[in-house]
């Protein structure tokens, strides 16, 4: 995840590097495109997570944990703060509420986006969890991703140190590697399941940080 230290660093070095924003959201896109067309396919990248997951799999009650971190009810609350703080915090600024409303519009999208894709997919579980399809990609981890990411790009601008700032996105990235582990490491999803979400996930997210970059002025957020 970019973290935004210096907004108007970012313009410029944007401007310098114009390909970069395609490569932000072009990269994950092709990767997704890539693990989806080998799971509709069943080719060789599938039976190495078959391998792979067979080697992982041990459900245990940390695992269990972790992965509920990923669900509904534990992730969207979280994000729900962080919006109700953002929105009391920026209320006074000019357009103060679309930040708000793109993180919550983006929480949104991810049921829209994974429930046709796991139909589409249809595909199987691993052997720990009951015989059942509709496993890809992760719906736990995007939950997770987009909420817990959300949270953390509209509570950066508010971090006054790098520090800081560094700490609140390590503490994002921990928990959603720590829902992505319990996820694989219980069994209730593959691999590919999880790397398919981290990559769709990814485009979201990079386009919510561009799209706050454009509408924030930067020092309308430093004052809030």
């Amino acid at each position: 995840m970019p973290i935004p230290g210096n907004q108007d660093l970012d313009e410029s070095s944007t401007a310098q590097h114009p390909s970069f924003p395609a490569l932000l959201l072009g990269f994950p896109a092709l990767l997704f495109a890539l693990i989806t067309w080998q799971v509709v396919a069943d080719g060789p990248l599938v039976r190495l997570d078959q391998r792979v997951s067979r080697g992982l799999v041990h459900p245990d009650g940390l695992s269990e944990f972790l992965s509920d971190l990923g669900n509904v009810q534990v992730a969207v609350p979280v994000l729900a703060v962080a919006l109700g703080y953002v929105a009391l915090r920026t209320r006074r600024t000019d357009r103060w509420w679309l930040p708000v409303i793109a993180a919550a519009f983006l929480m949104v999208l991810v049921p829209a986006l994974i429930i046709p894709l796991k139909e589409l997919t249809d595909r199987p579980g691993t052997p720990a969890v009951p015989p059942a399809t509709g496993f890809y990609p992760s719906g736990h981890t995007a939950t997770a991703a987009i909420a817990y990411g959300c949270a953390t790009l509209l509570l950066l601008p508010r971090f006054g140190t790098p520090v800081a700032r560094r700490a609140l996105v390590t503490a994002c990235l921990v928990l959603v590697l720590g829902v992505s582990y319990g996820l694989v490491r219980h069994g209730y999803h593959w691999p590919l399941d999880v790397v398919a979400s981290w990559c769709l996930c990814a485009v979201l997210l990079s386009s919510l940080w561009l799209f706050l970059r454009r509408t924030t002025p930067p020092r309308a957020a430093r004052r809030s």
